[in-house]
């Protein structure tokens, strides 16, 4: 099947806040060659260092990158396109770059992803994160649901980790081991699997934040009163709390 991957780079973590750097569409499979895509951008605003020392790209080499509007209108109509065809959208904690990606239409007065997809409700979304953390309940260590940590656990190795190309061709390749390694995902339609990963998605925030407020050291980040967001595939406007 011909399926595209899709990751950004940005400047904080928070996806409501967050300006899109770089960003990268890979393209694989249906017997015809391989295809990557990707965007430098310059965000208009300060690149925080913690967020350089992440993805390399600080304030001189974004001012480099395209016009924010052009970019994103490119990187929304190749999706949008992709999805239209029928070919999955692959995304590692895909809510994240999901709800950033369309903040960031909203904010430069572009069409969202719902206006260029009208009628199609259940997109074709993948969320490797969010099935692994449903196909292994159970992991130890600290960080191990992380990018790498996971893409190692699937016998994915890449080099670069961290620009937008590496990762999305890790979650594009964690992926095929997954329903490589657990058939019961290949029962699912493209409609059944993106309810499922809602579903699982809330489960599994609820799960964490019923930790952070019961089990949690405040070194952790306890809190009686932390909320965490279980939304997929598009974390809500203006909603208190949250990742």
């Amino acid at each position: 099947m011909r399926k595209v991957a899709f990751d950004t780079e940005t400047t904080g973590p928070d996806p409501a806040e967050a300006r899109i750097v770089t960003a990268a569409l890979i393209v694989r499979g249906g017997g015809r060659d391989n295809k990557d895509m990707s965007w430098l951008i310059n965000p208009g605003v300060p690149i925080p260092a913690e967020a350089t020392g992440v993805h390399g790209i600080d304030d001189a080499k974004a001012a480099e990158g395209a016009d924010p509007k052009e970019a994103l209108d490119d990187i929304a109509g190749n999706l949008a396109a992709a999805l239209k065809y029928g070919m999955p959208v692959i995304a590692f904690n895909l809510a994240f770059d999901w709800t950033v990606l369309t903040r960031e239409l909203a904010r430069h007065g572009l069409p969202s992803m719902a206006d260029r997809l009208p009628g199609l409700s259940a997109l074709a979304l993948v969320d490797p994160h969010v099935i692994d953390r449903q196909c292994v309940q159970r992991l130890r260590g600290t960080g191990m649901r992380k990018l790498k940590p996971t893409a190692e656990r699937y016998g994915v190795k890449l080099e670069d980790w961290h620009t937008a190309e590496a990762d999305a061709l890790a979650a594009l390749l964690i992926a095929e081991a997954q329903f490589a390694k657990y058939p019961q995902l290949n029962d699912y339609g493209p409609q059944q699997l993106f309810s499922a990963q809602k579903a699982w998605r809330a489960e599994q925030q609820a799960g964490l934040q019923k930790w952070f407020r019961t089990k949690a050291t405040p070194e952790q980040g306890g809190d009686p009163n932390k909320v965490i967001d279980g939304s997929w595939p598009l974390i809500p406007a203006q909603r208190g709390g949250g990742e």
